[in-house]
């Protein structure tokens, strides 16, 4: 006689010819750990990580602190402009000599970013940005002191070398606090501020060189460098990602430069972060040595070398007519020395609406390019992957619709424009100048605000580029433009007049014009191979680590 069937265990197994087989109860043996989840006061929430920790306040105001010391680039190299006449006076020393001091700041100002600018990469942005300023206050108290030509052109030197650093410096925090569809607006507000000098530096220079002496415009650098030096090492957070991550890590004890005000951001901020343990550990594992060839490599390699040596030609240009105006305006109109400093108001202006109209325009374009690359993507994957063939029997080759995403066409879209408009500017203004009896004199003060929008419009383009191919080593990627553009502009700035006396500004700023159009070729090969070249480099450098 069969016992009555005992209730069905709905874990055990009912196919016939089976032997039941009893299953544990999965919830008998997750109690205890539930409890234990339970238990815990603050269970860690799941999100993905920031890019940074800033918000957009806090990145408003650092990036508002780094474009105010990237002035002082510009201001040590336009405020002394109106007074070189007065210097050679007072030394009893040649115009010519005078002149000399220009030339040798460019070429401090190309070299000195190779060295902090690795510094910068690898020791944290404020330690680079203190040690310049200090160097940069240091010579300008010197100049102010100095009573001798070879002191005058010493210390110009080392001024040069302590601040012509800080444009670098600031491009590596805008890349370490910035994702690149937010890059180029934030890149052109920084633009705009490293470019203020270049308008009113020159009117400011004339004005206390007139009224005080050439010395004074070194005692007001003295003053805005001490004052503003204050207010970088109080406000100025540390953002170098191998130091302190996204924000998130706190540097070790020891580091204390590094980590104040950090500390004020991280709990300020309105982004939400969590704190990853063992900081101190983590940042010895990350920290890099200091390399000093980085910029050079950067220079000669041939995913970067195409485009930044088409941006030193066009900024080499640039340079020299606007060191030519103050000859050719004083000559062939007349001006006395504050009109001429007044007349680079318009270049001025164009470099500072350039670099913001450029900004917005960079990030538009990159999401465009990037929407449609996106939805290309989406396009092929789904066509060569139908949804009828299962996951795991689908060909390997459906992958390989993915391409990398097209930087250059995100990022360079405008130069063909810009070199455009920037030769024919650059013309006119040689053509026009020559005859001040028949072109009133602002037709060519207007060339100049072309000039000064469409050059400092493809150094935006350019710098932002770089930025985004060397996101680890953004600063000694400006410094490796820097040394180019200012190698470059030095040469020319130094043989400018005296073509110019020799053929005529006309066909002296013709000559510029052939080479510009011959630098455009470096622009195309940048565009069309570069892509390629990248990702051959990227790939190499996978196979290093």
């Amino acid at each position: 006689m069969q016992s009555p069937a005992e209730p069905q265990d709905p874990h055990q197994s009912t196919y016939p010819g089976h032997h039941q087989q009893e299953i544990p109860q999965p919830q008998l043996e997750l109690q205890p750990q539930a409890a234990v989840e339970l238990s815990d006061p603050k269970p860690p929430p799941h999100f993905d990580e920031p890019h940074t920790i800033f918000d957009a306040r806090q990145k408003k105001l650092i990036i508002a602190l780094i474009s105010i010391a990237a002035t002082f680039s510009g201001f040590a190299s336009n405020i002394y402009f109106p007074a070189l006449t007065t210097v050679s006076t007072d030394l009893g020393i040649s115009i010519s000599l005078a002149n000399l001091t220009v030339t040798t700041y460019l070429i401090l100002q190309g070299l000195a970013p190779s060295v902090w600018g690795p510094i910068s990469d690898t020791q944290g942005r404020r330690v680079a940005y203190v040690g310049t300023f200090a160097v940069f206050l240091g010579a300008c108290i010197g100049l102010a002191l100095t009573h001798n030509y070879a002191g005058l052109m010493v210390l110009r030197c080392v001024q040069s070398a302590g601040s012509a650093s800080t444009i670098a410096i600031g491009s590596g925090v805008l890349g370490d606090i910035t994702t690149r569809e937010e890059r180029g607006g934030y890149m052109g507000v920084f633009q705009a501020g490293l470019l203020l000098p270049v308008a009113v530096g020159p009117v400011i220079g004339g004005a206390l060189s007139g009224a005080l002496g050439w010395r004074s415009v070194f005692w007001f650098l003295v003053v805005y460098g001490g004052v503003f030096l204050c207010l970088l090492i109080t406000f100025l957070p540390e953002t170098l990602r191998c130091v302190v991550g996204n924000g998130s890590r706190i540097p070790s004890s020891g580091n204390w430069l590094a980590r104040f005000p950090l500390s004020v951001y991280q709990r300020t901020t309105r982004v939400r972060f969590s704190k990853p343990d063992g900081e101190v550990a983590e940042e010895s594992k990350t920290r890099k040595r200091i390399d000093i060839a980085g910029p050079l490599r950067i220079l000669t390699s041939k995913h970067a070398a195409p485009i930044i040596l088409f941006l030193a030609v066009y900024y080499a240009v640039w340079q020299m007519s606007i060191t030519a105006l103050a000859s050719l305006f004083a000559s062939e109109y007349g001006l006395s020395e504050t009109q001429v400093g007044l007349t680079y108001l318009a270049n001025g202006a164009g470099c500072i609406l350039g670099t913001l109209f450029t900004g917005k325009i960079l990030d538009s374009d990159y999401s465009r390019v990037q929407r449609v690359y996106k939805q290309e993507l989406e396009k092929r994957q789904s066509a060569s992957s139908p949804l009828f063939i299962p996951e795991g029997q689908r060909p390997q080759s459906s992958t390989s619709c993915e391409e990398p995403f097209p930087l250059e066409k995100a990022r360079l879209r405008l130069l063909p424009l810009f070199s455009t408009l920037q030769c024919l500017s650059v013309l006119l203004l040689g053509w026009t100048i020559r005859f001040p009896d028949k072109v009133p004199l602002a037709i060519p003060i207007i060339t100049t605000f072309v000039t000064g929008w469409t050059a400092i419009g493809t150094q935006s383009l350019v710098m932002t580029y770089l930025v985004d191919v060397f996101p680890t080593r953004s600063a000694a990627a400006s410094a490796a433009l820097n040394l180019a553009r200012c190698m470059f502009a030095a040469g020319g700035t130094s043989f400018i007049l005296p073509l110019v006396e020799a053929v005529g500004a006309g066909w002296a700023f013709t000559v510029c014009i052939g080479l510009q159009i011959l630098a455009l070729a470096g622009a195309g090969v940048q565009v069309k191979w570069a892509g390629a070249w990248r990702a051959q480099a990227e790939a190499r450098e996978a196979e290093d680590k």
